[in-house]
């Protein structure tokens, strides 16, 4: 996977659901990491665009109207280069859509796009737990808006009582299937599940001079420490031993609902020597992106698992089950074939005129229907 490859993360919600404010708190506490906004009014005077000016790395407003209805993909692209330009140094970003868009039109157009410098980051829906009943009857398409999405954040949960925030939370977590549903009051998600935060530098004794964000961010949070935060678990994996291809992907079959993202390296050992195996899953969405072993490098494989409501020690036992036990375990002939579908087609330009794509490359990747049965969707049937 490219160095330059920027996860592209959608945030989607009714009117009112609280997604400007989600967003204005993943800003403030997003500690050095750059984002980059696209934000999706309703109508031409841009008022969430006001809102999080100034505080974004680069911010494209579109304006009056829905993205999914007022662009085509070939002009999302023109938005995506914008920000994904070196200079840019954007380290994620995010689509805040028009409380009346499309989520899944929004998705299609992140999967069928032509830039190679970005990568789906997932489709977080934002429900207002005061108002959810009402949401449901006045939009019917809530439901089907929570059946596509990869998180979903409860949000406004300081407003209702325990009991009916359970009830709610209940709900939405038969409406969302396999998603990872998570509560949170102003908009108050660990920026950690949308998105890794950029790797700090300085003095290794770690007396770095304070910056204004850091002192701004602090305040920020004392003054909100009281406020519920969203609950989440993360499981890290290690092995020196290589892991099964086929096993592994019988265990993203079969991955339990709530594991939301999946990072990281694989090293399938004799299935394919040459190279380790980046990892990126986000709810229903899976790519695996082979690249040549860093020379001296250990081989390891080395996996986060993030998700709420998981069992840690099952998702251990489950990978544990994945490793290759000796020489009378080795892979059979075929077995990376799986992971390959997931592996994203090469351009036909980069390739040389005598290559032929491995068996099953790309089939699963890039099809015809990048959301309903591509990239998106083949992935849903493996989660």
């Amino acid at each position: 996977m490219s160095a330059q490859q920027i996860p592209v993360v959608v945030l989607a919600g009714f009117l009112g659901s609280g997604k400007t404010t989600l967003l204005n708190h993943l800003l403030r506490t997003a500690r050095g990491t750059r984002v980059g906004v696209l934000v999706n009014d309703f109508g031409s005077i841009e008022i969430d665009a006001m809102t999080v000016a100034g505080q974004v790395g680069s911010t494209v407003s579109l304006g009056n109207g829905c993205l999914c209805c007022a662009v085509d993909a070939s002009e999302l692209d023109t938005y995506l280069e914008v920000l994904t330009r070196p200079s840019a140094r954007l380290d994620v970003i995010v689509i805040e859509a028009s409380g009346l868009a499309e989520p899944q039109e929004l998705v299609r157009m992140i999967l069928a796009s032509d830039s190679e410098r970005v990568v789906y980051g997932g489709l977080v829906e934002v429900v207002d737990a005061a108002e959810f009943d009402a949401t449901r009857a006045r939009h019917p398409e809530t439901d089907r808006h929570l059946g596509i999405a990869d998180l979903v954040v409860v949000n406004k949960a300081d407003r209702v009582p325990e009991d009916e925030l359970r009830r709610v939370r209940g709900a939405v977590a038969d409406l969302a299937g396999r998603a990872a549903v998570v509560t949170a009051a102003y908009g108050r998600v660990d920026p950690e599940l949308l998105f890794d935060r950029a790797a700090r530098t300085g003095d290794p004794a770690g007396s770095r001079q304070l910056s204004f964000e850091d002192l701004y961010a602090d305040a920020y949070e004392r003054d909100h420490r009281d406020h519920p935060h969203a609950a989440y678990e993360t499981v890290s994996f290690t092995t020196g031993e290589p892991l099964h291809p086929r096993r592994l992907m019988d265990f993203l079959d079969s991955r339990p609902e709530g594991l939301y993202r999946i990072k990281g390296f694989v090293d399938f050992g004799d299935a394919d020597p040459g190279n380790r195996y980046s990892v990126h899953a986000v709810g229903r969405f899976l790519r695996f992106y082979p690249e040549p072993w860093p020379p001296g490098e250990e081989r390891l494989t080395r996996l986060v698992l993030i998700g709420s409501g998981t069992d840690g020690g099952a998702l251990r036992r489950a990978l544990d089950g994945c490793r290759v036990t000796g020489p009378h375990d080795a892979p059979e002939a075929h077995a990376l074939w799986g992971v390959l579908r997931y592996v994203p087609e090469p351009r036909a330009e980069a390739e040389p005129p005598e290559a032929e794509p491995a068996p099953g490359h790309g089939t699963a990747a890039y099809g015809s229907d990048p959301y309903g049965t591509g990239a998106y969707g083949g992935a849903a049937d493996r989660a």
